[in-house]
């Protein structure tokens, strides 16, 4: 479903992104770690056609995001960190426009707005100007418009900023259950522990390369500790063997 191919993109001197190659796999949830500017955002930021690649090809289920960006697109829902609405709407009419930029039909829109509006608690604030709107409230919003159209792929960077912890357990059960449907959810976290309780697999990045990807367990094996979890992996895998790290293993 999303395939980098030896992916580059370079900020001037800057290699933000150094050829990456990875596949994510329908009905899988990914999730994509690493510390602050390792590239995580840069990539989820290729995948979703707001970057253009410097070398490489990124394809979402099957099409070039590049060359076929509308097709590629029009299979993502896409939840950022940063929460944006439009200030002079309510969330319904934000939702509509959402709708309407994926040409669905008014009357399917409604109907998913409903059917979105009780799960995430957003009916008692929906005709209410975003303005007004909290951190979570905008997140939850945000979150409604990404599986508005119901997308095969979901591309969301930190899913559980700004939510509360029942928001954050309805986020992960609504993954859950999406992918065991078949869509594709590649996850962006600093969280270590969400993605050990949801991934299917792990991809560590740190400076702009793949270390390792594999299962929860498969990480976790990489690390010299008997009795490592997946925080004390990653930590070793991207400190380096001067701070008592492990060596890049290039699990696959």
């Amino acid at each position: 479903m999303i395939e980098l191919d030896h992916v580059v993109k370079r900020f001037g001197e800057l290699v933000a992104v150094d050829d990456v190659t990875l596949t994510v796999d329908r009905g899988e949830l990914f999730a994509f770690l690493g510390p602050n500017g390792a590239g995580k955002t840069t990539t989820i930021k290729m995948i979703t056609g707001l970057l253009r690649v410097d070398a490489g090809r990124v394809r979402v289920c099957g099409y070039d995001v590049q060359t076929q960006g509308v097709l590629a697109k029009s299979r993502i829902g896409y939840i950022p960190d940063q929460p944006y609405l439009y200030d002079r709407l309510t969330g319904r009419e934000f939702l509509e426009f959402v709708g309407r930029m994926y040409e669905m039909d008014r009357g399917e829109v409604g109907k998913r707005i409903e059917a979105l509006a009780e799960p995430f608690e957003i009916g008692g604030f929906m005709d209410e100007l975003c303005a007004n709107y909290s951190h979570g409230m905008r997140q939850r919003v945000v979150i409604c418009s990404a599986l508005l159209h119901d997308p095969e792929v979901i591309v969301v960077d930190e899913p559980m900023v700004g939510l509360d912890p029942k928001g954050a357990r309805l986020l992960k059960s609504v993954f859950r259950a999406r992918v065991a449907k078949g869509l594709t959810v590649f996850m962006s976290t600093h969280t270590l522990a969400v993605a050990e309780e949801t991934a299917d697999r792990v991809g560590i990045i740190h400076n702009g390369k793949v270390l390792a990807v594999g299962s929860v367990e498969e990480i976790i094996s990489l690390s010299r500790s008997p009795h490592a979890g997946l925080e004390e992996a990653f930590l070793q895998l991207t400190t380096g063997d001067e701070d008592g790290g492990i060596e890049p293993a290039g699990l696959r």
